[in-house]
């Protein structure tokens, strides 16, 4: 049983709603549903990142990205009809073209800075853009004059 109750450590804290939310969809983690579709994240540079997934079978129209609130989403919807199936005969199924949806976390000032979709693969390009007034600043020290001695 994987049930913890963690309202009593939220009692007590003001403005982590966020982290509630990363805990909560953490212990719900399901293995089955997050096995399709594959994908990699690496890093591309400094503060840039890129997401592949394998979606094999899906067009562009097919896909669609969506960014809310610190979370990306993918989602894409199976559109093979049952009458284009119905003049096939398959040996061997091994690509799945099932409907999916898969969340990403995004960590703060990361935006989405494209998509593109190349030989299946679904390339997905984060940039962290940090704003001018949360970079840090280097402050110069002024140098003025000794401080005069009064008295001995």
């Amino acid at each position: 049983m994987r049930t913890l109750d963690l309202s009593p450590l939220f009692r007590s804290t003001i403005g982590v709603d966020r982290v509630s939310r990363l805990l909560d969809s953490a212990l719900q983690f399901d293995t089955a549903a997050q096995s399709y579709p594959p994908y990699n994240i690496e890093k591309t540079g400094d503060d840039t990142y890129r997401i592949t997934m394998a979606v094999a079978g899906f067009g562009e129209d097919e896909i669609e990205i969506v960014t809310s609130e610190g979370t990306l989403t993918v989602r894409a919807k199976a559109t093979a009809s049952e009458e284009e199936e119905k003049g096939r005969t398959f040996l061997h199924r091994g690509i799945a073209g099932r409907a999916f949806e898969r969340r990403f976390q995004l960590a703060d000032y990361i935006k989405v800075g494209g998509a593109s979709l190349v030989n299946g693969l679904l390339n997905i390009d984060l940039v962290r853009e940090v704003p001018e007034a949360q970079k840090p600043r280097t402050v110069k020290i002024a140098v003025g004059p000794a401080p005069k001695q009064i008295a001995a």
